[in-house]
């Protein structure tokens, strides 16, 4: 995926990415304080909303090979299996009995099964709603704070999960996060965006370890001191 120029403007804020950047098959990070514009780009990129201008190419992506787990998950009004296989049935691919006993196994929820979704906690929904996601083999997977409620060992079970698929076979991941553990251990490349623009960008090492743009350094330091670090 190339995303070119994208404008966007909302009453007094405007996202203006003013680059030419190619998306391949890694993870990528977006880190920024709230409001910066994230959440805006993601929903562009995801084809949620569209650009005041600007263009992106998806190359051979398409609207079926992308999706987004948000920070707030949705559910279907039926229990966690329908929930699990409903993307796979809007695309007409079968279900298969034992991916999905894997999945419902990774996220605790095997025994829940036939339990309405809606009555889930908020961990296990988001837990829900991250292997709806992976179910049908997305090409392109976008990650706005879905790692927020979730407790320490099922972060890590997600954040394995991810690693093993990226060696296994590669897919395009974006991820947003305020929890700079995510980003540090996950992502191969991080945009730091500020005010609806890229101020920063680079490794994991330049953007969080050797930051020279000082609204960077002074989001590292907030976010230093927030953790306790």
């Amino acid at each position: 995926m190339k995303i070119s120029n994208i404008t966007k403007r909302y009453d007094k804020f405007s996202l203006n990415w003013q680059k030419s950047n190619r998306f391949d098959a890694n993870v990528y990070g977006i880190i920024g304080s709230n409001g910066c514009g994230k959440t805006t780009l993601m929903k562009i990129m995801a084809g949620l909303i569209k650009p005041d201008s600007g263009a992106i190419d998806y190359g051979n992506l398409t609207p079926q090979d992308i999706t987004m787990v948000f920070r707030k998950p949705y559910m279907i009004h039926d229990t966690v299996y329908r929930n699990l296989v409903y993307p796979l049935e809007i695309r007409g691919m079968k279900p298969d009995e034992a991916q999905i006993e894997y999945y419902l196994q990774m996220a605790g929820l095997s025994n829940m099964r036939n339990q309405y979704a809606p009555s889930l906690s908020s961990g296990e929904q988001q837990k829900l709603s991250f292997i709806r996601a992976l179910i049908f083999s997305p090409k392109m997977m976008l990650v706005d704070e879905a790692f927020s409620n979730m407790d320490i060992e099922s972060v890590a079970l997600f954040e394995n999960h991810i690693l093993k698929m990226q060696k296994d076979a590669p897919i395009i991941w974006i991820i947003i996060s305020h929890q700079l553990s995510n980003i540090k251990r996950l992502c191969d490349y991080v945009y730091f965006m500020h005010k609806g623009t890229v101020e920063a960008e680079g490794t994991v090492d330049d953007v969080l370890f050797g930051p020279q743009n000082p609204n960077l350094q002074k989001y590292l330091h907030y976010q230093a001191i927030v953790s306790g670090r």
